[in-house]
Parts: structure tokens; C-alpha cells; sequence
């Protein structure tokens, strides 16, 4: 099949019972919350203590680099993770995939709360950066089988509502572990946080493992995935890789998807990650007050989320998506302009932007998870959402590097980093000008190899 062929529509296929897309959905938006939540406590306490704890030197900006990158080693994985789960995925099915990566997030998450500190051992970091690496290819596996749960059990004519349910896990796992550091740092003093306190969040991941068993247990395959296990067990030498296939029949797709949400990416973590360390160090804001104005925000991102996704499914996911590329590409420098405002004295330039901010990104986060599935057709979805999702978070692994860089040492650099995200979102903006022009409907059945 050629990229530029397409499928019947989504309101040509039968609904899928209301039960069993609900339990997808919720099953597909508590999975994605708790590995969002590890993979995101990482990112904080990346931005308030391994800077300290594994990478001191002389010089603020060094350590904030180093303390950083080891943030991006984490983006670098999860194409790798995605190319995993892809070929499993599309193989032998959208669930034993989830499952086994929200199993290695809660083993991987858990054991950096016992790395000790780099004055104890001195391969620390090594080990921080393995099991960050553990973690990256946890989310890049468990992206793909969360949004397919949940969109391929969807009835067809609220497949965006449903699948904006595996987005959920976004803000809901940032909210989770800002609460957690913010009652940590309320209740232990400064030392002890530094000594042992920022681990207990890591050591919290543990509750994933009965998640784990219970979508095992509960949840059933989704109906697409049943009509490609049927059609390969009448033709077992139609198994070929998922992943090879996807790339030499859908190159372009994965690119422009990658493209086009790159900005969504950067966006997120300059704003949730890289203001905390921003304004933290350069503001003199409280990092109590930093982490509660993000916690608010995404707050009001929950609720964001599935709206977009409801609207997507009466408007068009393409436009509501595209609408959040242009709210981006607006935002961003006004944004850390306000950022660049704040200071101890003046907090509110700082909530305004990044609670705004919030509100530009999620017509994105709702509906992307959707959208890039029906990009491909059911027997390389897996593989082809997963690469284009996760080749774009390769480049927003990044940001918060990029960000202290642009910055260097001078508070009044913030504008740069506001130019950094709008030219990232006009990029993103020719990206998806040429899906548009390319699909008009979505993919929908399985075809023949």
C-alpha cells in the first residue's frame, strides 16, 4: 500500500460495545498516568538535585547540562522502545506489549531510588543513566499499546474522545509527581531532601506492578489486532517485520507525524521542566511556588484533554491539532517573555504563562495519540504511530538542554528560548499542511500484504 492510498471511514465501521472501550479507556489512561508520572519525577528531580547529587562542578550551567542530558539520554530511548513494541506489537498483540513496559518502568523507576550518590560511588551517574535508558524505552513501548487499546476498542464514531484518554496520562502524571515533591519538600528539610527524600517518589512507581497484572487479567486484545492474528494464521509467511514494512511503505508518514509534533514535545518540556530549573535558578522563585503553579496548569489540562478529544471527533482531528500548532507558534514568545518577567515579588507573570501555555498544547495532546493512528493501517499501526510519536520526542528530549544553553548564565535571555519554540511550531506547521494534503481520510481496514 503507498502512502497516499486510503481506507473506508471510521463511521463506516460497526460501533464496539460502550463496556469494553470504556474499561480500554480507563485501563489505557491509569497505565499512561503512572508511567508519565515515573518518567516525568525523573525530569524534576533532574531539574532541583542530580545537578547536586551526581553532577556537581564549579560552574551552574555545566551541571545543569549534564543533569539535563542525562533527561535526553532517557528521549533518545524511546524510538528504540517504540521500534521494540512496534514489532511485537503489530505481531502478537497491543496488550502482553503494554503490559511488559509498564513492568520495566516500575522496576527501572524504582531502582534509581537507590542509586546512591556520586560521593559514594563514583559510577553513579553510569547507573542513573542505565536505568534512565530502562525508562525511555518503557515509554516508547507503552505510547503505542495504550493509544491502540484505547482507539481500536473505541466505537468508530468517538474513537478521538476515547483515544484522547491514553493522552491523559500527560498531565495527570505530572500532577501526580509535583504533588509528591511538593509534599516531600514541605515536610523534609532541605539536607535530608538532598541526602534521601527526592528517592521516596522513585521508590512510589512500586504500584504499578498490580496495574500491570490487572490489565493482564481484564482487559481483552482490541478487535483490530483479532482480524490481523486471523489474517496471519491463514497466511503465516505474511508475518513479516511490522517495522521494515511500515518504513519502506510509509516513510514520509513517520517523518511528517515526527515533524509535526515535535513542537507539541518541546513545548511541554521547556514549560513543565525547564522554567522549574529557569526560574528556580535565575528568578529566585520558591521552588514550592514554581511546582504548584504547574501543578495547576495541568490540572486544568485534565479536563482539556478529552474536550479536544470530543471536538475532534465532530470537527476533524487535523484541525483541532493544527489549531494547537498555531496557538504554540503564538504563545511562545510571549510566554517566556512573562517567564523572564517574574521574580519573588511578581509570580503572577509566571502562572499566566505557563497556565495559558497549558491551554495552547492540549488542543495537541488530545487528539495526537489519535490521529497518528489513523495515519497507518492496522497491521504497522503499532510500529508507525510509535516511530512518528517517538522520533519527535527525540528532538523535545532536548529542550530543557537547549534551553539552559540559549539562556547561558543570563537571566534576560529568556526571549531566545520563546524564538526557539515559535520557529520549532512553524516547522511543525508545514508538517502538518502536508498530511493534510496527503490524507484526507483515515486508514481504517486491514488489507491484504
Amino acid at each position: 500500500m503507498s502512502e497516499t492510498q486510503t481506507h473506508t471511514n471510521t463511521l463506516d465501521r460497526p460501533a464496539t460495545p460502550a463496556p469494553r472501550a470504556g474499561r480500554a479507556a480507563v485501563a489505557s489512561a491509569i497505565s499512561t498516568s503512572l508511567e508519565w508520572y515515573d518518567f516525568f519525577i525523573y525530569s524534576t528531580a533532574a531539574a532541583l538535585v542530580f545537578n547536586t547529587t551526581f553532577f556537581a562542578t564549579d560552574s551552574e550551567v555545566v551541571a545543569a547540562v549534564n543533569s539535563f542530558a542525562t533527561v535526553a539520554v532517557g528521549f533518545i530511548a524511546r524510538p528504540i522502545g517504540g521500534v521494540l513494541a512496534g514489532h511485537f506489537g503489530d505481531k502478537f498483540g497491543r496488550k502482553p506489549v503494554l503490559v511488559a513496559a509498564v513492568v520495566l518502568m516500575a522496576i527501572a523507576t524504582s531502582l534509581i531510588g537507590f542509586v546512591p550518590n556520586t560521593e559514594i560511588v563514583w559510577l553513579a551517574p553510569m547507573i542513573l543513566v542505565t536505568l534512565r535508558i530502562c525508562q525511555g524505552l518503557a515509554v516508547g513501548a507503552q505510547w503505542g499499546g495504550a493509544v491502540l487499546l484505547a482507539t481500536e476498542n473505541a466505537p468508530a464514531n468517538r474513537r478521538g474522545f476515547f483515544g484522547s484518554f491514553a493522552q491523559l496520562g500527560v498531565p495527570i502524571g505530572v500532577v501526580l509527581g509535583n504533588v509528591v515533591f511538593l509534599v516531600i519538600t514541605a515536610t523534609v528539610a532541605q539536607d535530608s531532601f538532598l541526602s534521601w527524600g527526592w528517592r521516596i517518589p522513585f521508590w512510589i512507581s512500586l504500584v504499578m506492578l498490580p496495574v500491570a497484572f490487572a490489565i493482564h487479567r481484564y482487559l481483552e486484545e482490541t478487535p483490530e489486532f483479532k482480524k490481523i492474528a486471523e489474517k496471519l494464521e491463514q497466511a503465516p509467511a505474511a508475518r513479516r517485520s511490522p517495522v521494515f514494512e511500515v518504513l519502506r511503505k510509509n516513510p514520509g508518514t513517520v517523518l511528517m507525524a515526527a515533524g509535526s509534533n515535535a513542537i507539541g514535545v518541546i513545548f511541554f518540556y521547556t514549560m513543565i521542566t525547564g522554567s522549574v530549573q529557569y526560574a528556580t535558578t535565575y528568578l529566585g522563585l520558591e521552588r514550592s511556588t514554581v511546582l504548584t503553579f504547574i501543578l495547576i496548569a495541568c490540572l486544568l489540562q485534565i479536563p482539556l484533554v478529552p474536550l479536544f478529544g470530543y471536538l475532534s471527533d465532530r470537527v476533524g482531528r487535523k484541525l483541532i491539532f493544527g489549531v494547537g500548532t498555531v496557538a504554540m507558534m503564538v504563545w511562545g514568545l510571549p510566554m517566556w517573555l512573562l517567564i523572564g518577567a517574574s521574580g519573588p515579588g511578581t509570580v503572577w507573570p509566571f502562572a499566566v504563562a505557563v497556565i495559558v501555555g497549558v491551554v495552547a498544547m492540549s488542543f495537541q495532546t488530545g487528539t495526537q495519540g489519535t490521529l497518528f493512528s489513523e495515519l497507518f493501517p492496522p497491521e504497522v499501526r503499532f510500529s508507525g504511530a510509535s516511530l512518528g510519536y517517538q522520533i519527535s520526542a527525540i528532538i523535545g528530549g532536548f529542550a530543557p538542554m537547549i534551553m539552559v544553553l540559549l539562556i547561558n548564565g543570563e537571566a534576560g535571555n529568556a526571549w531566545k528560548v520563546g524564538v526557539f519554540l515559535a520557529a520549532a511550531a512553524a516547522i511543525g506547521l508545514l508538517c502538518l499542511i502536508a498530511i493534510v494534503r496527503r490524507y484526507s481520510r483515515p486508514h481504517e481496514s486491514v488489507t491484504a500484504a
